[in-house]
């Protein structure tokens, strides 16, 4: 198995964007990866993009982002795109995004999987694509109803504190979802389960990600 460590830039400090179509999908597709950049990157800085984020949903990202990251977060940019209708107001996205390239130049990009089911998330993978063209970009899962869970290629390994410290998090900072059937701390634990033995991690847990495109 190649493992690889990111170069962090001449002042020390590794540019990470994240983006994600509504308040929770950041945390629940790579909150654990978060966790521990932070933890091996004391200079990281993270972009923080919410497409949707309206109403109970922005004090909730907000209250996400700050346990999950910080002091090294950049923003957070939550924006008020209407759920579900991502890919009908197109025009006004893709500006969003071209915004977006001229403020940031990241090392290493987080996003939705092209293939997951909701339409937003599907379109936020096709934008980060066509605007960040020469970047590394790696696509979180999401699990949901329409199960589409695929086959990552990309795994990173979560100490079993970091694994549990996500869930505890996204409890705290989600009470509205939790009226969901799938929102619950034992779908969170056993997805990073079964990425865990997937990469044979020594503590058992792991997020996984779809990669594209890589160059070494």
């Amino acid at each position: 198995m190649i493992q690889l460590r990111f170069q962090a830039k001449s002042d020390g400090a590794l540019c990470v964007l994240c983006l994600g179509a509504h308040s929770d999908d950041i945390e629940i597709g790579c909150g654990g990866t978060v966790l521990r950049l932070a933890r091996e990157y004391p200079g990281v800085v993270f972009h923080w993009v919410v497409f949707s984020a309206v109403g109970v949903r922005e004090s909730e990202a907000r209250h996400g982002v700050n346990l999950f990251a910080g002091a090294a977060v950049r923003g957070p940019i939550l924006k008020s795109f209407p759920d579900g209708f991502m890919p009908y107001v197109g025009g006004d996205m893709k500006a969003a995004f071209e915004d977006l390239k001229q403020s940031v130049s990241p090392d290493l990009i987080l996003c939705p999987w092209r293939k997951d089911a909701h339409q937003d998330h599907r379109f936020i993978s096709e934008l980060a694509w066509n605007t960040f063209r020469d970047h590394m970009i790696l696509e979180y899962e999401i699990p949901k109803y329409d199960g589409d869970m695929g086959q990552p290629n990309v795994f990173l390994p979560l100490e079993a504190d970091l694994a549990k410290r996500k869930v505890q998090h996204l409890m705290e900072s989600f009470p509205s979802q939790q009226t969901k059937r799938w929102f619950e701390e034992n779908t969170f634990l056993s997805l990073m389960r079964l990425r865990g033995i997937e990469c044979n991690a020594e503590s058992g847990y792991a997020e996984a990600f779809h990669c594209r495109k890589m160059v070494l």
